[in-house]
């Protein structure tokens, strides 16, 4: 029944070409946009197990009112490939992996761990943040790709918002998602005049990437739709594990990387190659 189930889902390991242009734009501005990364039935199919497995994992019982800002921000399920066979093929596609070896500029890329952001009607915003803030890294060569399974017709629907080259000075502030981390960020994002840039629109099935260092954040979801989205985490292949600088690294290391030793390579079972 599930190799049933995983045969009927479209293969996702052919090449979506990422040219020149597009690498120096994402070296640049530490973002940048890709179209119809996945057509609409192939979107279709994968929306339908993610959603599912969302909805089935999903432990948040709590209304919004009684949330904290975070809980606010989204409905989040982690490492998806580890407990549903269907999304393993979703996050090990090596479409997605060449995409993110290319924006890289590397040979070969490794999984850090899959996200579902379910930002659900009436959301909070998620505040400015730096993902790579949580992860104990050794490496500037990380990047996210962020993809909507249903359509973002617009910024309100909880778009996410760049600083567009904010990479270029790695982490500012150990500061994780949180009221601090906004009015912080927003401090610094104001300072250094970052070109705010974010999609007027996104179909599902397009993608946003971006770098662990690219400060970022998102509006509240003030449509009447759950704002679906699936994020895969890679870093390049080689990175080793540096010492955690605080609780929430300390955290990850355990979590996302099996809790290997800081110095050595982030090869855990948890982070296969991908190409």
């Amino acid at each position: 029944m599930m190799e049933a189930a995983l045969n009927a889902l479209p293969n996702l390991d052919d090449r979506y070409e990422i040219h020149d242009e597009h690498v120096q734009e994402f070296k640049r501005n530490g973002h940048i946009q890709t179209l119809n990364v996945l057509n609409a039935g192939e979107v279709a199919a994968y929306r339908r197990v993610i959603s599912s497995a969302v909805n089935q994992r999903n432990e948040e019982k709590r209304s919004l009112s009684e949330r904290d800002t975070y809980g606010k921000a989204f409905l989040q399920i982690m490492n998806l490939w580890r407990v549903e066979d269907t999304i393993k093929k979703f996050v090990f596609a090596k479409r997605f992996a060449h995409m993110a070896a290319t924006l890289l500029e590397v040979k070969n890329v490794r999984l850090y761990h899959d996200q579902a952001l379910f930002k659900e009607p009436g959301g909070g915003p998620t505040p400015w943040h730096q993902d790579q803030n949580y992860w104990p890294l050794a490496t500037n060569k990380t990047i996210t790709m962020w993809m909507p399974l249903v359509d973002i017709p617009n910024p309100e629907m909880g778009m996410l918002t760049f600083a567009s080259g904010s990479h270029h000075n790695g982490a500012v502030s150990d500061l994780v998602i949180s009221d601090e981390s906004e009015d912080a960020f927003e401090q610094y994002v104001r300072q250094h005049r970052f070109p705010l840039v974010r999609p007027a629109a996104l179909k599902a099935g397009d993608a946003t990437w971006h770098t662990g260092f690219t400060i970022h954040n998102a509006p509240g979801n003030h449509s009447d739709r759950m704002r679906e989205v699936m994020t895969i985490i890679y870093y390049a292949d080689g990175t080793r594990i540096s010492p955690p600088q605080h609780q929430f690294q300390e955290n990850d290391l355990k979590t996302w990387l099996d809790n290997k030793a800081p110095g050595s390579l982030a090869d855990s079972h948890l982070n296969p190659l991908l190409l």
